[in-house]
């Protein structure tokens, strides 16, 4: 098999015979002209290949399915409308009411949110592993419900890594899948699929598209799962859609990436469009050119914010002092990712005048751009979480969480500095005003009682 750096660029293309086109075409169409009575009914009927409609599948689409499940590894792919939507089609090609989820503990706010508030009303249910690098927690937790383990690679904001080759075993001993968010890593750093995961997801919108510039989700079937021996009643009885038979009978290995295109992607139509499929698939093209890029920066201004007094704690795997850095050296050996976390002595006010102070950081929501990110995570996407969860994920506040860019290292911890002296600036005020206050309070005491007259008993020549 071809490197990395090679199979990113060519991963899954496909010529345009027709025209000559090096580049994947755009097909900006919602559907697709039929030759005949005869193409459309087998077109539809799946008798035929070819494409109907782009919410079930688009030539343009189709080729970025085909790069990522590429450089996963993977069987199959499919490309959805962003990363949220590609969480939801793989765990609803998977659960249903009654069912229960067995997550870690540390992940994405918006993973969270879709778990506690979207799909409890729906009537599955979610449990978290408080400490998911304790493989027997994550036994003592799988219930005769239990049908999915899920974990994140690299957590965000903490940077825990996740044990994949552990929670597989896990899974497996259970005849259970295991679905990995792999945004944060990347397949060029991971590919949770060697470690034995079974469905990977991504937010193509940060580091596969890279700019900022486009929102998408990619769902990957890596193809070592038995369904025909799983617990997935959809997928292994009779359907009527499919006149009786089961979606195994018909797909085969397949049969999970089917139900989640032609049903679950497909109906509930979270499409993506054809024009941030091609954004997407331009911005892989240098994928690993980024990420090595930013990993490394990244590690630099790690360390650089662990030297520093004002720093109480950096959250960042590539730091012997990190909890995860062991696993970091497993997963990671290339790199430990861009995003990384550090929390200040001052709590809130000394993040706050941190993260107004600096400029070159943009401040805003989003991970994987080419440019340096800072959050607020406790007062913006964590916001919404009770306190003692946040104390446990260690999301106090004077924690911030930065996304490295491309940026050269020595401007961006140049910039670092100026938030730390605008924290040291207004402690240094802070101290100053508390001090003059109680200098005022002991003068108070020394002065004579007619120094506070009022003005009726101070004669007109003492103003």
């Amino acid at each position: 098999m071809p490197e990395f750096t090679t199979h990113q660029v060519h991963a899954g293309e496909s010529r345009d015979a027709a025209h000559g086109a090096r580049v994947t075409p755009i097909y900006l169409t919602a559907g697709f002209e039929f030759d005949s009575f005869a193409q459309a009914e087998g077109r539809f009927g799946g008798d035929e290949a070819g494409y109907t409609y782009s919410r079930s599948g688009n030539p343009t689409t189709a080729a970025l399915e085909r790069r990522v499940a590429g450089l996963e590894r993977g069987r199959e792919a499919i490309a959805v409308g962003s990363g949220q939507a590609a969480l939801t089609v793989a765990l609803l090609g998977l659960v249903q009411a009654g069912d229960h989820i067995l997550s870690a503990q540390s992940i994405y706010s918006g993973t969270r949110g879709l778990f506690e508030n979207g799909l409890k009303r729906l009537g599955i249910e979610i449990e978290f592993v408080d400490d998911p690098t304790d493989l027997d927690e994550w036994r003592r937790r799988v219930r005769p419900n239990t049908r999915v383990l899920f974990g994140e690679s690299i957590a965000n904001p903490g940077t825990e890594i996740l044990d994949v080759a552990g929670v597989a075993t896990v899974a497996h001993e259970n005849g259970l899948p295991l679905v990995v968010d792999n945004t944060l890593a990347t397949p060029y750093l991971l590919r949770p699929g060697d470690f034995g995961a079974d469905i990977v997801v991504h937010s193509a919108s940060k580091y596969l598209g890279g700019h900022g510039s486009t929102l998408g989700g990619i769902v990957v079937d890596q193809g070592g799962y038995d369904w025909a021996a799983s617990p997935f009643r959809h997928l292994t009885g009779p359907d009527e859609w499919l006149d009786g038979r089961s979606y195994v009978d018909v797909h085969g290995d397949g049969a999970y990436a089917a139900f989640a295109r032609s049903v679950v992607a497909s109906l509930f139509g979270p499409v993506l469009s054809p024009m941030n499929a091609f954004l997407i698939q331009q911005g892989i093209e240098t994928l690993s050119l980024r990420v090595q890029r930013q990993s490394d920066t990244a590690l630099a201004v790690a360390r650089w914010l662990e030297a520093q007094p004002e720093v109480v704690r950096v959250d960042y795997a590539g730091l012997a002092s990190h909890r995860a850095y062991g696993l970091a050296q497993r997963y990671l050996p290339r790199g430990q990712g861009a995003v990384l976390g550090f929390a200040l002595a001052g709590g809130a006010a000394a993040a706050e005048r941190f993260y107004d102070a600096v400029e070159l950081f943009s401040r805003m929501t989003h991970i994987g751009d080419v440019r340096s990110l800072i959050l607020h995570p406790a007062s913006t996407t964590h916001g919404h979480l009770a306190a003692d969860v946040r104390e446990e994920l260690g999301i106090g506040g004077g924690l911030l969480r930065l996304s490295i860019g491309l940026e050269d290292a020595d401007d961006l911890i140049e910039d670092l500095a100026r938030g730390l002296a605008a924290v040291a600036a207004g402690a240094a005020a802070s101290e100053g005003a508390a001090v003059s206050a109680s200098s005022a309070g002991d003068s108070a005491d020394a002065l004579p009682a007619h120094a506070f007259a009022t003005d009726a008993a101070v004669p007109a020549a003492g103003r």
